[in-house]
């Protein structure tokens, strides 16, 4: 091999070249530059505190290989800051640590893991959490990750909490093709959870729109978009199809995708090691910031102050910003009412449980990825059972696919109650006719004996397809019996009253949610 730094990290790069992708390189490795290496000893420089972290966390082990291959050693490896860059981004940061102080207090309050974060040299460091991002999930201890003593100036950068970008180079997973996220990140995409296997209806048109218009255009387009709903129905699955569309579409895009925990988590880590500095550039040096349970900042009021500031820099230069919570902005608790108003800046939008039909096109939807085959009769059962989210659904699905391939039985309508006896609640009773008159006639305050008599009117005749809707929906009574308790009317007519009503559900959301509601207290004990 050659002598010369220079000559030697040319045949350095060489070998990393060979290794990972030539993007990979361009982007991490352009900037470092080879100081001496020898059989013992290896000294490098990176521009940033940023790049060397990124290195050490995620490309630490090819590099060695590197340098053993070209020193014909093991050497051990130092990385650095060029040195006029070190000077200032150390002063940078310490100011940082001297004018915000320490969480004190508050780090308690900061979220789960007030554990010392893990030195290098085995010191520790209060109020750093272990949560997503350091030592419980991407701070890998030293022995494990490289199996080397690291200088004991500086705290080891792969013990700081990182968070995980989606965007950039990248590589291609175990799903196939579909891209999947390059760096740490507590949250690993679903690579069943795009918008193609997403089934839109009344509960959330309105939120699925919103997002794949946010995917189209990101920052130009319902900024921010606020996705809120109880758990379970789509949230987690809308803003990660976002995340896989803009990574398919735009490749260069950085983004950000975790838990309003991690943030948390990151943050406090960032104070109690004086790395602000870092922290602030990290969040704010991104195209999209897609973060979960926002609702999570609520009695965190260093947290909600640091996540003003890095939503008004990504906002101001029209970076999209994504949010989920379980509440409307407006309900989450001990949050500040600047925030609140800023989440309502672009788009919020609820999503409620899925309507009858929708639940239908979700087992019929679930069903096919299974690649089984479920009668009319066991979709519409499950739909009619289970309502409270659609992760009970797909479970119902899976548990009865899954008994039908171990038992090598059919698919049918008694192995399906059998399969899912224990998610239906034992309260839960047939539903008669008379019940839905009487619910429908105190909902619409009519008489009841005008609903069953021949009376036409507007108020009346409104209520009457209601009821029949209901009737035809949770009885098994034919279209023929349905019609004799509303004064003889015949199937026709019944069938006329359904599908008028079904299309007002499919249209009008507050329709869908107020007959959603009439079929839960029909339900009820």
């Amino acid at each position: 091999m050659s002598d010369g730094p220079g000559n030697k990290w040319a045949d350095v790069s060489t070998i990393l070249r060979r290794a990972i992708p030539r993007q990979q390189f361009e982007t991490w490795f352009r900037g470092m530059r080879l100081v001496s290496l020898d059989r013992e000893r290896a000294e490098l420089t990176v521009p940033n505190n940023f790049l060397r972290e990124w290195i050490y966390r995620k490309y630490f082990g090819v590099l060695r290989r590197a340098l053993r291959e070209v020193s014909g050693g093991e050497p051990e490896v130092e990385i650095s800051i060029t040195a006029d860059l070190a000077a200032p981004g150390r002063s940078r940061t310490q100011a940082g640590t001297d004018s915000e102080g320490a969480e004190g207090p508050q780090a308690a309050q900061a979220g789960p893991g007030d554990a010392p974060s893990a030195h290098h040299d085995g010191s520790s460091t209060p109020h750093a959490p272990p949560g997503p991002g350091s030592a419980g999930s991407g701070a890998v201890d030293r022995d494990r990750f490289t199996g080397e003593r690291r200088p004991r100036r500086e705290q080891d950068p792969r013990a700081r909490s990182q968070p995980g970008f989606l965007g950039g180079p990248r590589n291609s997973g175990p799903y196939g093709q579909r891209p999947q996220p390059f760096g740490e990140s507590d949250v690993v995409l679903n690579p069943h959870y795009i918008f193609d296997n997403f089934v839109p209806g009344p509960s959330n048109n309105f939120g699925y729109a919103a997002a794949v218009a946010v995917a189209d255009s990101p920052g130009k387009s319902y900024n921010p978009l606020f996705l809120h709903g109880s758990v379970g129905l789509g949230k987690t699955h809308l803003l990660q199809a976002v995340c896989h569309q803009l990574m398919e579409r735009r490749p260069g895009m950085r983004i950000l995708y975790l838990s309003c925990e991690t943030f948390t988590n990151h943050f406090v880590a960032a104070v109690a090691n004086g790395e602000l500095d870092s922290f602030r550039y990290r969040y704010r040096h991104v195209d999209v910031l897609l973060i979960d349970d926002i609702h999570f900042l609520a009695n965190r009021e260093r947290t909600q102050e640091e996540f003003f500031h890095t939503f008004n820099t990504l906002y101001n230069a029209n970076k999209q910003i994504i949010l989920s919570s379980d509440s409307n902005p407006a309900e989450i608790p001990t949050i500040e009412e600047r925030l609140v108003s800023r989440f309502k800046w672009g788009i919020v939008a609820r999503i409620d449980l899925p309507v009858y039909e929708t639940r239908v096109a979700i087992i019929t939807r679930k069903v096919k990825m299974h690649g089984v085959c479920f009668s009319d009769e066991v979709i519409h059962y499950l739909a009619e059972n289970i309502r409270s989210n659609i992760r009970e659904l797909e479970g119902a699905v899976n548990k009865i696919a899954g008994m039908a391939q171990i038992y090598q039985r059919p698919i049918e309508m008694t192995m399906a109650r059998d399969a899912i006896r224990d998610l239906i609640k034992p309260s839960t009773y047939r539903v008669s006719v008379d019940n839905i008159i009487r619910l429908v006639a105190e909902h619409f305050g009519v008489p009841v004996r005008d609903l069953m008599g021949k009376r036409r009117t507007k108020s009346i005749a409104y209520p009457r397809q209601v009821c029949m809707f209901l009737a035809r929906r949770l009885t098994s009574h034919s279209l023929e019996e349905i019609g004799g308790y509303f004064g003889g009317r015949d199937h026709t007519t019944v069938m006329y009253a359904y599908d008028k009503i079904r299309k007002e559900v499919q249209a009008d959301p507050d329709v869908a949610q107020r007959l959603e509601q009439l079929s839960t207290k029909l339900k009820a004990p």
